[in-house]
């Protein structure tokens, strides 16, 4: 049986500044394309015709919430789903507003490729530098540089070549070597869908070409299996009397029967000794199917516990990780929290806050000893039961977490693993911090202090 991969579907993000012209682009897009249904143009045509535009505003595609018409301007994040003969596409199309730059975290933190948008005019901006920043950090591996507007600088190429001279060198400056920059005009269409007539100097691809062009996904072959246990299955009749399984959805790799693997966080191993998905029994299955399996042996298995091959994470109590604040509240140093990583849920003491990235110059601030909302930093925190947690830059999926506030239920930040630290009674010993681009190694080296 052969692994199927999800190379036919490209799930993208746009991000930018504001009035950047990500809506009129991902209009133009879904427009162009033809994944537009005729319902809706009517409704967009009807909306401009009565605020006085004589051609349809490609943005009231994706700008859904009445606030957004009103201001002109993106707020939440928009999910659309389309497809052309060669690829389907998820996009999120996030806000471009520096209050809502936690939103741009929601958007690109499953992509596979992040759309920068540049106004010709303006340049590199903050707000680009820190999206490019935040992509970097999310590791998302494609980027592409979306050089807006060319039309207003009269289709310049010199104008293009010096931004993205500029977005490129500071790309390279955050570990990001994959860009792909493309000279357009959303508005009247060029080098979206269609090559431009005005751009006879690019010599590139269209937007649409390369996002159905560029390679995504990943062999599960090639990762080790992590399966997140989302629910224990004991049917309760005579039939099923000896049946118990272990279900959730493969965060990575793949899984066959007869594989050994080990249960996380307790550390006991045992054989995969039958795979169901889909109603019936398999002898294989991959990332991201959810499936039940069941084991060799008789465990204390229950939701929030991890079945890995190998490589096997350590479980660990006290670890570093990058974070975006999410929230209005600050996040101070001493915080209780939640901890959500996967199906797993825990308390957890931010025990230290060590530093704030400040992303236009990527210098780290210290001292504040806390992080508001859209603040990127790292902290450290200890959970109160073990995690087994891969660190994020080796996988998105077992690397990611959340915190929570206990009090409200109301989403903290969000997290990307670092490094596991041995402890003493002093605290964790750290002498130095990762560097601001990086996310941090794994947890497999050091085992945090369970006591």
């Amino acid at each position: 049986m052969t692994i199927e991969t999800a190379a036919s579907l490209l799930r993208f993000a746009t991000a930018g500044s504001v009035d950047d012209g990500k809506s009129t682009l991902v209009g133009r897009l879904l427009h162009d394309s033809k994944s537009v249904l005729a319902d809706q143009l009517e409704a967009v045509e009807r909306a401009s015709a009565s605020r006085g535009q004589d051609a349809p505003d490609l943005a009231l595609l994706t700008d859904g919430l009445r606030a957004e018409r009103e201001q002109g301007i993106t707020i939440d994040v928009a999910y659309r789903y389309f497809a052309t003969p060669r690829r389907r596409f998820i996009l999120a199309d996030t806000p471009g507003h520096v209050q809502y730059t936690r939103n741009m975290v929601t958007g690109a933190s499953t992509a596979e490729l992040t759309v920068v948008l540049v106004d010709a005019r303006n340049g590199v901006v903050e707000q680009t530098r820190r999206h490019a920043a935040i992509a970097a950090l999310l590791r998302v591996p494609h980027v592409v540089l979306a050089v807006n507007k060319m039309d207003l600088v009269g289709y310049e190429e010199k104008a293009f070549a010096a931004i993205a001279e500029e977005f490129t060198a500071y790309a390279a400056s955050l570990g990001v070597t994959d860009v792909m920059a493309i000279p357009l005009s959303a508005l009247a269409g060029d080098n979206v869908v269609e090559p431009s007539a005005n751009m006879d100097w690019y010599g590139g691809p269209t937007l649409l070409e390369h996002l159905e062009t560029v390679p995504v996904g990943s062999d599960p072959g090639h990762e080790p299996a992590r399966l997140p246990v989302q629910y224990v299955i004991r049917p309760q009749s005579e039939e099923h009397r000896d049946y118990r399984g272990y279900a959730g959805r493969l965060a990575s790799g793949v899984l066959r029967v007869g594989d050994a693997v080990t249960v996380l966080p307790s550390g006991r191993t045992s054989t995969v000794t039958a795979i169901d998905a889909l109603g019936r029994g398999t002898d294989i299955a991959w990332a991201p199917q959810s499936v039940t399996v069941r084991l060799a042996d008789q465990l204390d298995v229950s939701r929030g516990d991890l079945l890995a091959s190998d490589p096997a994470p350590d479980p660990v109590t006290d670890f570093a990780a990058t974070v975006c604040h999410l929230n209005e509240r600050p996040l101070h140093r001493g915080a209780k929290v939640l901890l959500k990583h996967t199906t797993r849920t825990v308390r957890a003491l931010v025990r230290e806050i060590t530093y704030r990235i400040d992303t236009d110059t990527l210098e780290q601030r210290t001292g504040s000893g806390r992080l508001d909302v859209n603040d990127l930093g790292r902290v450290v925190l200890r959970t109160v039961e073990p995690l087994a947690l891969d660190a994020y830059a080796d996988n998105r999926r077992t690397g990611s977490f959340l915190l929570i506030d206990p009090a409200d239920g109301s989403t903290l930040a969000a997290g990307m693993a670092g490094e596991a630290f041995a402890t003493t009674a002093a605290g964790p010993r750290d002498a130095a911090g990762p560097r601001p681009d990086d996310a941090g190694r794994t947890g497999r080296r050091n085992q945090g202090d369970r006591s």
